[in-house]
């Protein structure tokens, strides 16, 4: 909304509509990490909500106002997989503890795209889809904070691996 606060970059949002429509004309995989959640949501047709870290009806999703960097990556919060789902298969498991850094998120779910995890909220945090060929999966949280010490992000890049490697 044009009232919304920002700041805005109306030239990345256009480069990165171009770059997924154009992924998936190709049927190349597309990933998105974060904003990239965010920014694959919008191209496809979704919307965003601004609130993630100020709304009392949601858990917060950002680390309060003047933690230090790094430690903005240790604000974690639980999400559930979606039973079926991409990630509830490779992980195993229905929970999953990741960082949460934003304070934006899916308002309304692009069409072509399932919800593959939720915060206790309702706030989607991970997406997945099959578009014309092209294999998408997004998550909301930064799994390459940690890639070398955390499991689950290993599992998590291992999974991307997978969709390339399968794509050849």
């Amino acid at each position: 909304a044009a009232d919304a606060e920002g700041p805005y970059d109306p030239a990345r949002d256009a480069m990165t509509a171009a770059l997924v429509a154009a992924m998936i004309a190709r049927a190349r995989p597309v990933f998105g990490v974060c904003r990239g959640l965010q920014e694959l949501n919008v191209a496809l047709g979704g919307t965003l909500r601004r609130d993630t870290s100020r709304s009392p009806d949601l858990i917060a999703h950002h680390a309060p106002d003047g933690t230090e960097f790094a430690a903005m990556f240790d604000h974690r919060h639980p999400v559930s997989l979606t039973p079926g789902g991409q990630l509830h298969a490779a992980f195993g498991r229905d929970t999953l503890t990741v960082n949460s850094v934003h304070y934006q998120g899916i308002g309304r779910l692009a069409a072509p795209l399932a919800i593959e995890a939720q915060a206790a909220d309702g706030i989607v945090e991970a997406v997945s889809g099959h578009i014309d060929g092209a294999p998408v999966l997004a998550v909301q949280w930064h799994p390459e904070w940690d890639a070398d010490s955390n499991a689950d992000s290993a599992t998590f890049f291992h999974l991307l691996g997978r969709a390339l490697r399968d794509r050849q």
